[in-house]
């Protein structure tokens, strides 16, 4: 008799894995398809953000700035040419505006 009981436990444990495999598969599937949903969506939100990035230097390159006012910056705040004439750029020329924003 204990041969009789231990096959049906054998074919209930066959079943149990398949059943865990298949989930596993299926859990698989959507991970990948999640993952590459989410990796399009990333991929689209970096080209904007480049662009915007892009966009935003050329607006920047247009303003004009005073030598004189650079050479301000540089000396008073003790930062270099190019940090300097970003913080100008950024405030259109405003060797004011830029200067409370770089003690600030």
């Amino acid at each position: 008799g204990g041969r009789a009981a231990e096959k049906p436990r054998k074919h209930d444990s066959g079943a149990a894995d398949l059943e865990r495999v298949t989930d596993y598969a299926e859990e698989k599937e959507i991970q990948s398809s999640n993952l590459e949903t989410a990796m399009s969506v990333i991929g689209d939100r970096r080209s904007r953000e480049q662009k915007a990035k892009q966009e935003r230097e050329k607006e920047l390159a247009k303003v004009t700035i005073k030598k004189e006012d650079l050479e301000l910056i540089m000396t008073e705040m003790e930062i270099s040419r190019a940090a300097a004439e970003r913080s100008l750029r950024e405030h259109m020329g405003n060797v004011v505006e830029a200067l409370i924003t770089l003690t600030n």
